[in-house]
């Protein structure tokens, strides 16, 4: 039993689109990246309350309560979808856009805020991984923005004609990526939260 249903994972797994196995792959390589590099945070303070006399960055909390809703957002995209009206699988990418740039300007306020209280890269030393984790997450971040957009003008261009309509909502591919971009944005806003989660252990 055990192994047919090794057969059937590996089945899966061969059978898998490249572009769903390339995203996978990078999920899994991204999350070894933060993974490594949080554990060289922890392991470079001597335990949490490092920053205690810091409160931590408002733009940071901003960005945090944001980035919830657009993980709402980014799940309402594929219902739309699959409902057959494009216009709301658009409109849903286009709030979990606009969401996610709310998101990189709350970040570049919080670098701000951090450097306005002492914490630079000629502050504390460890202070350089505050920037370099969320610095690597925005730019990560940032390929799914630029995806976004992209999918924004294809769905757009959609809308007024028909037949590529029809084309578009009967397509897997066209499915797929939507998919695609939905289950990178959750990685991405977990990865966030849990970076968050860390922050305010050490503040």
């Amino acid at each position: 039993m055990q192994k047919e249903d090794k057969a059937h994972w590996f089945q899966k797994i061969e059978n898998m689109h490249p572009y769903r196995t390339i995203l996978y792959l990078g999920m899994f390589s991204s999350g070894l990246l933060f993974f490594f590099l949080t554990t060289a945070f922890v392991l470079s303070q001597p335990g949490a309350g490092v920053y205690e006399q810091f409160t931590i960055p408002k733009s940071f909390i901003l960005s945090t309560l944001v980035i919830l809703v657009s993980t709402y957002t980014s799940g309402k995209i594929i219902p739309g979808f699959l409902s057959e009206q494009p216009e709301q699988a658009k409109k849903y990418l286009f709030y979990t856009l606009l969401l996610g740039l709310f998101f990189s300007i709350s970040q570049f306020l919080g670098w701000t805020e951090l450097s306005d209280i002492g914490i630079d890269f000629r502050g504390i030393p460890s202070g350089s991984f505050l920037y370099l984790l969320s610095g690597i997450h925005l730019f990560h971040l940032g390929g799914a923005l630029i995806y976004a957009l992209v999918l924004l003008i294809q769905i757009g261009k959609t809308e007024k004609d028909p037949v590529k309509s029809l084309i578009l909502l009967t397509n897997p591919y066209e499915k797929m990526k939507l998919e695609l971009f939905s289950v990178y944005w959750k990685f991405m806003d977990a990865v966030w939260l849990i970076l968050f989660v860390l922050f305010l252990w050490m503040f």
